[in-house]
């Protein structure tokens, strides 16, 4: 019996020491992950309005016409003060889970481009949505995620219509162009009723 309380006691000041070391850990690190969130949100925005030289937060301000895609963050983009766009981090359902996509749509109502921040559909399959190199149209090299950069808002965002779908992943296609079509439709009214500058 003493024995076992011996061990249990080792045991326990083991975790403890574990537990007070991982918090000092993230205590080290936490401010340096959020920066690198930050610029990886940051360059991701860049990418998709490189003339754009402002991303102010807007987070709260367009709400979702579709109850299952939801915004996570939500960015008016600016030249010169003059807004040009819209950048809405948006999620909802896809085949293996979650899927968050960057839609950006111009005051123009185009959407200005895509890029699929993450997915954990089935790899080789619909996780190709994020793929630099699976291409939809090999001959011109268009991504499946690239495909949609210039399209209308009002268009209809449908797989094996007017969007090339992931071969033998329809759930992916339909879940990703669902979460684009919603973003830049809502986005293009946002910016609609701001008349294009603000």
């Amino acid at each position: 019996m003493k024995q076992m309380l011996k061990l249990g006691l080792v045991l326990a000041l083991y975790a403890t020491a574990a537990c007070v070391g991982l918090a000092f850990v993230y205590a080290g690190t936490k401010d340096t992950i959020a920066w690198r969130e930050q610029a990886a949100l940051e360059a991701a925005l860049k990418e998709l309005f490189p003339d754009g030289d402002s991303f102010e937060d807007i987070s709260g301000t367009i709400a979702s016409s579709d109850a299952s895609v939801g915004f996570d963050s939500q960015y008016a983009v600016r030249r010169g003060g003059v807004l040009i766009g819209a950048a809405l981090s948006s999620s909802g359902p896809s085949y293996g889970g979650p899927a968050s996509v960057l839609v950006g749509t111009g005051v123009d109502g185009k959407v200005s481009g895509v890029k699929i921040l993450s997915i954990s559909d089935t790899p080789g399959l619909g996780a190709n949505a994020s793929s630099p190199r699976y291409f939809v149209d090999r001959a011109s090299g268009l991504t499946f995620y690239g495909q949609f950069s210039g399209k209308a808002a009002s268009d209809a965002f449908e797989p094996k219509a007017d969007v090339a779908a992931i071969t033998a992943a329809t759930i992916t296609s339909r879940a990703v162009s669902l979460i684009v079509r919603t973003s830049a439709r809502d986005a293009a009214a946002w910016l609609s009723a701001q008349g294009g500058s603000k």
